[in-house]
């Protein structure tokens, strides 16, 4: 190309870039920067402004916008109101699931009143009184197939929950969250330490570690109510590395992602069989073909160069073919290490979040943690933590509220990363004198959530919305947020972006 057509090239294509923003900015005022933030705000009253957000430092705040103006006139549409995605929005709840559902639970969300939990049959959580018990025809709403009562409290026998036990998974099924019906077996033995399912085209995946904490399995089932395992496959991803206790979740493109642990850089023997260091691997199927990713979690400290040592007590004896010896390496870091791991996935409107066990480097007192990213690549980044106890958590979106579930004696209940609550308004002026002529009504904005069809860990998220194209058109605009934390726990309504569009000219 010559000097002179690439000088205008280069100029026509500035052009073009500023064009492109200016049409932006024409369309949307938005505020999403620290820098906007301060920039376009006039006064406020117990919020501060720090890392992009306006956060709340008292249980009620106000913010009024600076005025926005324009050389022509222009109408309001809408006004999105979007929150910090941290999602502390948490209270404890009674043992979600069946009483007697013992180890790690595993969910699976198949779409309105289609609630799946697995874990093994045994003891469990609850008492029960099996002595003289006699099972009785029973019937349930939502169910037409033959039920049996049990000794568990809300748990009803189907015909495959009679069937015989295999030492591995069982699966219960709810269409309330309260009732629970047995169809039994869905692994055998050997795949007793099921870490996480997904679902696709009608067939469930249940991954499992083989032996413990090494190489993800998987069977595929296409028949959750016959009391028999489906197809196990075999290894779907031949881990490099040691740890596994994986998460999957299918992206909106149908790709199978596995999120597993990596214990090269931990003596995880001593740090609760977790890690600093996660590995991200995609499957177009989830069967096979794994292609590793970059780290999607990565808190190491400084490695020092020396190696260590640690023992494992299953590796050998569960898979002695595979695994010549229990003793595996590490490289040490310094200082001590917070550490993660027993994964678990799900996304809310694109945004990802991983649950996890949080094994913290300078306490003892576990508990189940979270980290979050705008995209399933990463990387993730942290959120904070809950409860007490090894969590093995797992969360699931159902009946319009998310759940999350744990191995210990307390489970969880959320609306959702949206916290109560917000009310805003919007002004306009009408005739270029800078001041406001005409505002909206004060509305109660909100977040909702909803099941993606034919995907079991996607929830589609509808943004905190209000119309306000009943505004005349004008010159000017300025917004008014009021907030109040209405929740006990200790989330806060954090903004983390607002964004006034107008309607196309």
């Amino acid at each position: 190309m010559k000097p002179q057509l690439l000088t205008a090239f280069c100029w026509s294509g500035l052009a073009l870039t500023i064009a492109t923003a200016q049409d932006a900015s024409d369309r949307a005022w938005v505020i999403d920067t620290q820098q906007e933030w301060q920039q376009h705000t006039s006064k406020h009253n117990g919020l501060e402004f720090t890392e992009g957000m306006a956060r709340p430092t008292a249980e009620q705040a106000t913010l009024s916008s600076k005025l926005k103006t324009f050389d022509t006139k222009r109408t309001a549409a809408s006004i999105v109101v979007e929150q910090s995605p941290e999602w502390l929005n948490w209270e404890q709840t009674p043992n979600l699931g069946p009483v007697n559902l013992g180890d790690a639970p595993v969910f699976l969300q198949l779409g309105p009143d289609n609630y799946w939990m697995f874990g093994r049959y045994g003891g469990g959580r609850g008492k029960n009184n099996r002595a003289g018990f006699k099972p009785q025809k029973a019937t349930l709403e939502g169910f037409d197939i033959p039920l049996l009562t049990t000794p568990f409290a809300n748990q009803f026998d189907a015909p495959g929950g009679l069937k015989p036990r295999l030492g591995g998974y069982h699966a219960w099924q709810s269409k309330d969250m309260v009732n629970w019906v047995h169809h039994g077996p869905i692994t055998e033995k050997f795949a007793a330490w099921m870490t996480t399912a997904e679902y696709a085209d009608g067939k469930a995946y249940f991954y499992y570690d083989f032996p413990n904490d090494q190489d993800p399995h998987v069977y595929v089932d296409a028949d959750l109510f016959d009391g028999l395992p489906g197809e196990n496959k075999g290894m779907a991803y031949d881990d490099p590395t040691h740890g596994s206790d994986c998460a999957i979740i299918r992206d909106l493109d149908g790709k199978f992602h596995l999120i597993l642990e990596d214990w090269s850089p931990i003596n995880a023997q001593t740090h609760a069989w977790d890690s600093p260091l996660a590995v991200h691997a995609v499957s177009d199927d989830g069967l096979q073909n794994f292609k590793a990713l970059a780290p999607p979690v990565d808190q190491r400290t400084k490695p020092t160069g020396k190696i260590g040592t640690y023992k494992h007590p299953h590796w050998v004896k569960e898979n002695p073919e595979r695994f010549k010896t229990n003793i595996a390496e590490y490289e040490i870091h310094k200082p001590e290490q917070n550490a993660y791991g027993d994964w678990a996935a799900i996304s809310i409107g694109g945004q990802y979040y991983l649950f996890c066990d949080y094994d913290p480097a300078d306490s003892k007192k576990m508990s189940v943690g979270w980290f979050t990213s705008k995209t399933i690549d990463g990387p993730f980044q942290w959120c904070g933590n809950i409860g007490q106890g090894h969590p093995d958590p797992d969360i699931m979106f159902a009946e319009g509220k998310f759940y999350l579930a744990t191995q210990q004696k307390m489970d969880f209940v959320s609306p959702g990363p949206w916290v109560e609550e917000v009310q805003v308004r919007v002004g306009v002026d009408t005739n270029n004198d800078q001041t406001i002529d005409q505002w909206s009504d004060w509305q109660t904005v909100k977040e909702r959530y909803d099941y993606v069809k034919g995907f079991a860990k996607q929830v589609a998220r509808t943004p905190a919305q209000a119309d306000v194209s009943s505004l005349p058109a004008g010159y000017g605009f300025q917004f008014e947020v009021k907030i109040k934390d209405t929740t006990k726990n200790k989330s806060k309504p954090v903004l983390d972006k607002v964004t006034l569009a107008f309607e196309a000219e």
